[in-house]
Order: structure tokens, then sequence, then C-alpha cells
């Protein structure tokens, strides 16, 4: 049992982090609720209509984010903390006068974790569905939950910590003073 609430656990953190940042929020805190015009029958459905997803976990934005090796808010705690992401920094290279070395090596780590990450989206969407059939044929028990959720689990994981490890690259890759720039050109209050 305590393997299944870890698992749960690990799983809902992950796909909170893109869920929250992709502008899906529900009920709790997410102006949906009595006092801002929503009706009872709304607080009382809040998944109503996500029954007809391919993936119930997953919505259709999320899915193609998956596909297309987004990061989906999984690098937050690099790129909030000082560790720009490869994108960006290709977005904003006139504006940290980024060498062509610099520009090359950017390209490149972006092209690499924009692979990787595709290919584990596409891993991670397949694990989801894997669960959700469990569910929609009936044949979910405690054991084929504890499999499926601890390989969505590990896969979410792999596919957070590419997106991570590319914020890291980047402090390699850049000056310190180019950090400093991007994270003031990206509104960040970093030190």
């Amino acid at each position: 049992m305590r393997g299944f609430a870890l698992a749960a656990g690990v799983i809902l953190a992950a796909s909170s982090s893109g869920w929250a940042a992709s502008g899906h929020q529900h009920g709790h805190g997410g102006g949906h609720g009595a006092g801002h015009g929503a009706s009872q029958d709304q607080a009382a459905q809040p998944y109503a209509g996500m029954e007809q997803r391919p993936i119930k976990a997953l919505s259709p934005e999320e899915i193609a984010g998956l596909r297309d090796g987004q990061g989906l808010g999984m690098a937050l705690p690099a790129e909030l903390n000082g560790y720009p992401g490869p994108r960006h920094v290709l977005d904003m290279a006139d504006d940290l006068a980024l060498s062509p070395h610099q520009r090359h090596q950017t390209g490149e780590a972006f092209a690499e974790m924009k692979a990787r990450a595709a290919d584990l989206g596409v891993a991670v969407i397949e694990a989801e569905r894997g669960l959700d059939r469990l569910f929609a044929a009936g044949t979910a028990d405690q054991a084929a939950i504890d499999e499926a959720t601890a390989k969505v689990a590990s896969l979410r994981g792999r596919l957070r910590a590419t997106h991570l490890g590319y914020h890291l690259l980047m402090r390699q890759i850049l000056t310190a003073q180019q950090v400093s720039t991007y994270n003031r050109l990206r509104g960040y209050r970093v030190e």
C-alpha cells in the first residue's frame, strides 16, 4: 500500500505542475467556486466532459505538449532559480549577445532536449493510456494499478529530469552576466 501511495503522490506532483502551468484548475482556488458566480452544479461537476477524453488524465493540450517535447512547467525549479532554458535563450540570443559558438551550442542543446523530451513524452502518453485502459476495461486491480502508476511516475520523472538537465547545461554555456541579463529580461528577481 505504501508503494501505491508513493506512486500516486509522484504522479500527482508531476502532472499538477503541467496542469497548473497550462491554466487548468478546478475547484479549490481556481476561481470556479461559490462567490465567483459559479452554480452549484459546476462546483459539483468539476470533471464533467472529461470522460470523453481518449486518455482521461491528459487534456488535448497536454498530449500535444508531450508529443512536441514542450516543458509544460516541468523545469520551473531551474528556470525560476537562475538556470535559463535553451529555447528561451535562443529566443533572446540577440539581447544576450550570444557568440556564434554559444548560439551553436544552445541550438544543439535545444534540438537534443526537444527530441529526447518528445520521445519520453510519447512514452508518458502511452503509459497513461495503459493506466486508463485498466479502468475502461474493468480489469484494474491493486497489482495492476501499482505497476501502471510506477511506470507513469518513472517516465514522468525521467522527462522532468531531461528538461531540468538542459537548464543546468545552459549555466555552462552562458556567462554569469548573460544569466543575469536573462533573469532580468524574463522578469525574475534571482540573485
